[in-house]
């Protein structure tokens, strides 16, 4: 993901929002949302590693990954019945075949498994998507601070606030960190659930970046739980960024490929687990 890569997704995420709103107002919209109970809570394992286990068909950096028929709703009860401390379903439509249905659809199914929150996955930029994230059945968001301004990041933060979502913060590198910091540290951030992650891919070529994950993980606020993203692709890797100092690894790719998600998320849980 280039920075030109995430300028167009931005661009991209507002001329959604705008059609979205010409057809449900802001006032509409945040009407019904309010209106609904609250959403699971992300409940987080004593042994102190969880996953956050994504539904994503398509990947800008490896193509396809699962075809339009994909059964969502086998899935993501598949993730939760493994373990799954809350499963993250991807929402964009241009670049990775997401929708908001595959979230309703996830949400739905999860709701039959017990209290396994899903997450809005997207280049979110306005607070009328989160209130479709709630709408659409999801207790999170991801909100990814490279690419906005401190308001709309305070903006989005407030809104998941409002409707009892959790919030991961997805960071890059150090920059984005001490925006991180300056997060935790606000009043907001004594309203939500918040998780801080790292995303190990390199914003030009797409490639995961060797080490990364650890040489971030230290600067990462420490109240809160660090979560690693990208690259984690079976136990040996979860044992290795458990015991790097990380409590919850999103893991996509690798679970979206494998022939068998629901070991493969175990083997996961366990390595990270006894790492611990």
């Amino acid at each position: 993901m280039s920075e030109d890569f995430l300028d167009s997704m931005a661009r991209s995420s507002r001329a959604r929002v705008e059609a979205a709103r010409a057809i449900e107002s802001d006032a509409a919209i945040w009407q019904r949302a309010l209106a609904l109970p609250a959403p699971p809570r992300l409940s987080r394992s004593p042994q102190r590693f969880d996953l956050i286990a994504e539904v994503k068909l398509r990947s800008p950096a490896a193509g396809a990954l699962k075809g339009g028929d994909e059964n969502v709703t086998a899935r993501v009860t598949q993730y939760a019945q493994a373990g799954a401390a809350a499963v993250s379903v991807l929402t964009e439509p241009a670049r990775f075949d997401g929708s908001l249905d595959h979230l309703a659809l996830a949400a739905r199914a999860l709701a039959d498994c017990g209290s396994v929150p899903a997450m809005r996955k997207d280049f979110l930029v306005d607070p009328y998507q989160v209130a479709e994230a709630r709408l659409a059945g999801a207790g999170g968001i991801l909100i990814i601070l490279r690419m906005l301004s401190r308001a709309d990041t305070d903006a989005l933060l407030d809104a998941a606030a409002r409707l009892k979502l959790f919030v991961l913060a997805e960071t890059f590198d150090e920059a984005d960190i001490a925006m991180a910091h300056d997060i935790v540290a606000s009043p907001i951030a004594r309203e939500l659930d918040l998780l801080v992650g790292v995303n190990s891919r390199d914003l030009v070529t797409l490639k995961v970046v060797p080490g990364r994950l650890e040489m971030l993980v230290d600067g990462l606020p420490a109240t809160v739980p660090r979560v690693a993203e990208s690259g984690v692709a079976d136990g040996a890797d979860a044992a290795r960024l458990a015991a790097a100092g990380y409590d919850m690894a999103l893991v996509g790719s690798a679970l979206m490929t494998s022939a068998d998600p629901s070991a493969l998320l175990q083997d996961m849980l366990r390595a990270g687990r006894a790492a611990r």
